[in-house]
Order: C-alpha cells, then sequence, then structure tokens
C-alpha cells in the first residue's frame, strides 16, 4: 500500500499504536510525587504504551491472554492472525468480527484455542454488542456491557478500558503483573484495587510504568 504518512485511512491506527491518546505528558508532571514513578519517567524518558487498533482484536486478545503465558497467548494469535487475517504487501491484518463469526468451534480450537475459548471468540464476534459504540460510555458502562458477554470478565475489561480506549483512570486490579508491581512498590498495600486511588487521575499510565518498573526492578 502506497500512502503518505499519518493519511486520513492510517492515521488513526497509527495514533492507537504509538499511544499518543495517552497524556503521557501531564503525568509525567504527575509521576514526581511518587518516588517510583518519578524514577521510572527518568530511567524510560520516551516509554509510551502502545494501544490496540481495534476494539475487536483487543478483545480476543485478552482472551487469549487468559489464564496462559504470554509466550503461549502470542503463538496462539499468531496462528490466528495466519489462518483468518488478510494478507498485505508486508504483514496480515488482524482478523475481521465478520470473518470469524463465520468460523467454527473446530477451527479455532485446531489453531491451539481451547474450546471454551473458542467459543468465547465466536460468541463475541456474533454477538449485537456494537463494540466501536463503546467509545461514548462511561467507563462503568462500558464494563457492564463487556462482562455481559460469554468469557469477558472484569480483568478483560479493565484492560480494554485501558489499552483499547486509554481511559486515564482504567486499573486493571485484578491482572497478576500490576498486584505483584503494587506489592513489590507498596508492600503495606491490603486492596488492590482501592490502591488505584493513590494513582488518580493516571491510574492507567501508572499501572503501565509500575510494570515497567518492576520488569526491569
Amino acid at each position: 500500500m502506497n500512502a503518505e504518512p499519518l493519511d486520513s485511512t492510517i492515521e488513526p491506527t497509527v495514533r492507537k499504536l504509538l499511544g499518543l491518546e495517552l497524556d503521557v505528558e501531564t503525568f509525567r508532571a504527575f509521576a514526581q510525587g511518587e518516588e517510583v514513578l518519578a524514577a521510572t519517567v527518568q530511567r524510560f524518558p520516551g516509554f509510551r504504551p502502545p494501544l490496540a487498533p481495534d476494539p475487536f482484536e483487543a478483545l480476543v486478545s485478552s482472551i487469549t491472554a487468559q489464564q496462559v503465558s504470554l509466550h503461549a497467548a502470542f503463538a496462539v494469535r499468531s496462528r490466528f492472525v495466519d489462518r483468518f487475517g488478510e494478507p498485505a504487501e508486508l504483514a496480515v491484518a488482524f482478523p475481521t468480527r465478520e470473518r470469524v463469526a463465520l468460523a467454527t468451534v473446530e477451527e479455532l480450537t485446531s489453531l491451539g484455542f481451547s474450546r471454551r475459548k473458542a467459543e468465547y471468540v465466536l460468541g463475541l464476534a456474533r454477538a449485537d454488542l456494537d463494540l466501536g459504540g463503546l467509545s461514548a460510555l462511561s467507563d462503568a458502562d462500558v464494563k457492564t456491557r463487556l462482562t455481559a458477554l460469554r468469557g469477558i470478565g472484569e480483568w478483560s475489561a479493565d484492560w480494554f478500558l485501558a489499552r483499547y480506549l486509554a481511559r486515564p483512570e482504567a486499573w486493571p486490579a485484578g491482572d497478576l503483573g500490576l498486584r505483584k508491581a503494587v506489592l513489590a512498590f507498596y508492600p503495606e498495600t491490603n486492596d488492590i484495587r482501592a490502591a488505584g486511588a493513590r494513582f488518580h487521575p493516571f491510574q492507567n499510565l501508572s499501572a503501565h510504568f509500575l510494570l515497567l518498573a518492576l520488569r526491569y526492578r
């Protein structure tokens, strides 16, 4: 595809992939009030969390990552993309919701999905929910709509808010990695979800930088 950078077709995707919807600049000032965040911002001045470019992709990615290693999730998603995605000049596009809706459970399990996760993905693809319209809803309403779907729990809904909608107050308290990070740097913490209030109104970016700090501790 020959296109000028940031033309009207590719600009939304580029902005998502570069995390440009996140107010990292203001967050850096906020982070100075937290020793761990301040040190991490200084150590990684160019870090900006990428966002998922498509709501269906974001949710399928969450489903594949449930209760398995990231390596296993990446392997399954790679086979899924190769099987159902649309090849382009240099890469393969993530499968569309419409294409996946026509698939069968057996086709997905042959790629490494458990039967239950295959059912979750097909249920999501065939659901009546307008995924694009979720951006107009409040955080609470987004979570209510998503968790009504089979296979989408609070963990997946929180990460959807954080990594697709870029909601500043999204705080994936059920994430094991975030739990480890919070307890590593704030060992007095008793309630991970309540701990998010400490980082208001930048819970989303705080979560990402805490995970980064733990990784390179």
